[in-house]
């Protein structure tokens, strides 16, 4: 069929189909609104005009291929992991290598730093002052309370804490993070060479690690090849004037005296830091009395006044952080208690 001029749309494109009956088939062309005396020019030029899209969209597609392959490539591998298990046992996944992590105590920040890893630390707690580059980490709250928010924010690999208490706080709190916790538990003296030996097994600085746990067993071992004195020395270590708390069995300063030549006179008393009553503290008459040294701990508590200890002018002071933290500086301690203990009696 032909269009009709009179219809008033032959300048409309419309799809026709012509019937060529002799070849029995059918071929489909597009009418560009021309009469029927060049609709074999017009065929031609639908042909072309189709090919250029095509070859258009083609092209195209080709770029887009070609910029989704080049951002699939751009998109970094996920890192290499391995199983280190911590101080609970628990399997702890960790990156290859690990470049970030958050401290949540001390004694851990500077058994990070003495392991040769300060420079992994992106977050450390308000109580994190040693050494002096620990001062300049981003501070991410306390140890008993601190910032989730503020931890999230440095997107650490790691998250170092020191008893099963403040794993159990975190668990819920860093769900759905890809952050691993890692308890470092120290108990004494024998645990902080194994300790730092596995710190530079978590963060790949196993030759400087092990050059620092060496230096911390000949120090302790040194001490204990000098000569003690021919009786343990009686101590009391005063940790707060008012309260009168101190050390008692659990706590790892016990072992501390006992290796530097005394005998806390607290040894027996159950839990690691109990408070002692003043009946209690007139009763025990120590020999030696060590004040963790501290704005609130200046002097004995009364209750010791009349002990042994005043009367012969043995009260002596000692940095309260190298005392109370299980880290590197537990040798400084040992080596200051085990001169103290040799000295002589001063007098009142």
């Amino acid at each position: 069929k032909t269009r009709q001029a009179d219809h008033g749309d032959i300048r409309r494109p419309v799809f026709l189909v012509r019937n060529i009956c002799a070849e029995r088939k059918s071929r489909a062309f597009f009418d560009l609104g021309c009469s029927n005396w060049d609709l074999g020019l017009n065929e031609m030029r639908c042909r072309f005009f189709t090919i250029s899209v095509l070859t258009a969209l083609i092209v195209l597609l080709g770029s887009m291929l070609v910029a989704c392959g080049r951002q699939v490539a751009e998109v970094p591998p996920a890192p290499e992991m391995r199983v280190v298990k911590d101080d609970l046992g628990r399997e702890v996944r960790l990156p290859e290598k690990v470049t970030r992590a958050v401290s949540l105590a001390p004694s851990i920040t500077e058994m990070v730093f003495a392991a040769g890893a300060g420079d992994r630390l992106v977050g450390v707690t308000s109580y994190c002052d040693f050494p002096a580059a620990a001062k300049n980490v981003q501070k991410v709250g306390d140890t008993q309370s601190p910032n989730i928010e503020a931890i999230i924010a440095v997107r650490p690999e790691l998250i170092l804490v020191s008893t099963a208490s403040q794993l159990e706080a975190f668990a819920s709190a860093l769900e759905g993070q890809s952050a691993a916790v890692f308890v470092l538990d120290i108990r004494g003296l024998g645990d902080v060479a194994d300790r730092l030996r596995r710190l530079g097994q978590v963060f790949g600085s196993g030759e400087r690690a092990e050059l620092a746990a060496i230096e911390f067993e000949n120090r302790i071992a040194a001490v204990e090849r000098h000569s003690m004195p021919e009786r343990p020395v009686r101590v009391l270590l005063q940790i707060s004037e008012a309260d009168l708390f101190t050390i008692g069995r659990d706590s790892f300063i016990t072992e501390l005296i006992d290796r530097a030549g005394g005998i806390s006179v607290t040894a027996d008393i159950p839990g690691g830091y109990p408070k002692l009553s003043k009946e209690t503290a007139l009763a025990l008459d120590p020999n030696v009395i060590i004040l963790s040294d501290s704005p609130d701990n200046l002097k004995p508590n009364d209750a010791l006044k009349n002990s042994a200890a005043v009367r012969r002018g043995r009260v002596y002071r000692i940095n309260a952080d190298i005392l109370s933290r299980p880290g590197p500086r537990l040798a400084d301690a040992l080596e200051q208690l085990a001169t103290l203990f040799r000295q002589e009696p001063a007098g009142n």
